[in-house]
């Protein structure tokens, strides 16, 4: 489908990362029916449509790898096994750090509005936000004046609809203006990442977020951001690290009610099974991100 963004200002490379992340999503879901006998490139070609050069070509484009790697990335097995990697992502943890991985080039920082502004939800706070294309699919991003409040994906107009509502769930008593023009900046920081012109370059001033929560969901949320790019936890893991083992229910409640799509990883959050569902942006969008992640971090 064609971009449904609110300006036409944006990254083109995005542009054309985009319409790489429709296939990309076809092909996971190919993929995701079929990843026990792991087809070959040229099955999934022919599933696509396309040549397998232009797979190739396209895949490489999008995550930065080949199709196999991807395709690896994918796979329960590979789930499985970053979850038994706990000595990696205790040592991570304790250090408050992700590695030299070039994925951690986008720093956040995050601040928690007080009790009171909660209490208010958002009253006397003015919210602008914007709809962009992304290499993620479309993009639904609001900024408040101390940094990212809400992003959510979607690819349908019923699913920006969705994403609408709930920004106005969110901030629904804060002053929500419709300015586009005022989210480019932050959408292109948001995504500086996928552009290949951006490594290397000199380090940028950490991204800021401003979270919205309950007491127990902002600790639930802190942990995420010491997740590290290409790693994953379970429920259980998370809900032990906080030092609450029997939590597991309310630690998933509260993941799953993260506002803040890919700052706050939450797509790192898997079943204990290897499985990867439960993401309120589509399960093929969380695949899609943790392959890109994990297999992109591998480089470096």
């Amino acid at each position: 489908m064609g971009a449904m963004n609110d300006t036409g200002l944006s990254n083109p490379a995005w542009l054309a990362q985009h319409a790489d992340y429709q296939r990309v999503r076809q092909a996971i879901e190919f993929l995701s029916a079929h990843w026990r006998r792991q087809p070959e490139l040229a099955e999934l070609a022919a599933h696509l449509g396309l040549s397998e050069a232009h797979l190739h070509k396209l895949f490489s484009r999008w995550a930065g790898v080949s199709p196999k790697r991807f395709v690896q990335s994918l796979t329960k097995a590979h789930a499985k096994a970053l979850l038994r990697q706990h000595s990696v992502l205790d040592t991570a943890l304790a250090v408050g750090l992700s590695g030299p991985s070039r994925l951690h080039d986008l720093m956040v920082v995050h601040e928690a509005v007080t009790p009171g502004e909660y209490q208010r939800q958002g009253a006397g706070l003015c919210v602008r936000w914007g709809v962009h294309p992304s290499p993620l699919g479309e993009v639904l991003l609001a900024v408040a004046p101390r940094g990212v409040c809400f992003l959510a994906f979607f690819d349908t107009p019923d699913e920006r609809l969705q994403a609408e509502h709930d920004l106005r769930q969110a901030w629904g008593r804060a002053l929500l203006v419709h300015e586009p023009e005022a989210t480019v900046p932050w959408v292109q920081r948001v995504f500086a990442p996928w552009s290949a012109a951006e490594w290397g370059t000199s380090p940028r001033a950490p991204l800021p977020v401003l979270l919205k929560g309950s007491p127990f969901q902002l600790q639930v949320w802190e942990a995420l951001l010491r997740l590290p790019p290409g790693g994953v936890c379970s429920y259980g893991d998370l809900a032990a690290r906080l030092g609450q083992p029997s939590a597991t229910r309310a630690v998933a409640s509260a993941v799953a009610r993260n506002q803040i799509g890919w700052l706050i990883p939450c797509h790192r959050v898997i079943r204990a099974s290897g499985e990867v569902h439960d993401y309120r942006w589509g399960s093929d969008r969380k695949k899609a991100l943790l392959a890109w992640e994990s297999a992109t971090g591998a480089q470096t």
